[in-house]
């Protein structure tokens, strides 16, 4: 029987002056283990909804369950159980490598050798072994993506969320990356809850994939099982661009 991990139910945010919620009455329901990619257009509610599950605002209402706890009720204990991973680098330029990732370690509670051994291994992972002790201002677009990725992994989350993780970076990294983080759903049970504009990178990367347009899900499914489904269409981008429309979302 499939073990959901993250449940929202009628999860609902309107920011101030606007003139329809961001997000409007969501259901949606992840399942452990899965690598689930949240899509849809600019604006369609992805960030706000991604926000509120990280605790950086609050929803006007509705509820949001993670690994059986109300996350309004034990929001200490579900933070620590999460990584989180912004679109823009949230790195220190002047700082090194090391001291960025010991920085963001001490915040998750680690410290000590066991800190400085995960920070050399997961240089080591990703490739920046060489660049442990190097200002973060002297790498490649690249070099600091991988590295803030490993910020947000550090501490070993149950569950993963990023904030289109491979935007704007070269191929090589963006394989580094795509194939990390497939090894740490695969070996480490971790659940990934990833937003992107790649529809050809979700297809390939995600077990499972939600559309949501105006604030509402609108479409859920294995992205094989809904290409399938959709008989006109013949990839994932050809379903989402059915669903959401073809007009411009500035």
């Amino acid at each position: 029987m499939s073990e959901n991990f993250i449940q929202i139910k009628g999860l609902t945010k309107r920011y101030k002056h606007a003139a329809e919620p961001a997000v409007n009455k969501l259901d949606l329901e992840i399942e452990k283990k899965t690598v689930f990619g949240l899509l849809g257009p600019n604006g369609a509610g992805k960030t706000t909804t991604i926000s509120i599950i990280c605790n950086q605002i609050n929803a006007d209402s509705g509820t949001v369950t993670i690994d059986g706890k109300d996350l309004s009720a034990d929001r200490e204990r579900i933070k620590r159980i999460i990584g989180v991973v912004p679109q823009d680098i949230a790195l220190y330029p002047n700082l090194s490598a090391y001291e960025n990732l010991k920085f963001f370690g001490n915040m998750y509670g680690l410290s000590g050798n066991s800190l400085k051994d995960r920070i050399k291994k997961n240089m080591l992972d990703f490739g920046l072994e060489h660049k442990l002790h190097k200002k973060i201002k002297t790498f490649s677009g690249g070099m600091k993506r991988r590295v803030n990725l490993i910020a947000g992994i550090l501490h070993k989350p149950q569950i993963l969320i990023l904030d289109e993780p491979t935007v704007g970076i070269d191929v090589q990294s963006k394989n580094v990356i795509l194939e990390h983080l497939k090894n740490l759903n695969k070996n480490n049970d971790t659940t990934i809850l990833y937003t992107s504009h790649l529809m050809d990178e979700a297809e390939q990367f995600c077990t499972q994939v939600g559309i949501i347009d105006e604030g509402k899900l609108i479409a859920v499914g294995n992205p094989k099982a809904m290409i399938e489904e959709y008989k006109t269409c013949y990839k994932l981008e050809d379903i989402y661009l059915l669903l959401t429309g073809r007009s411009l979302r500035d």
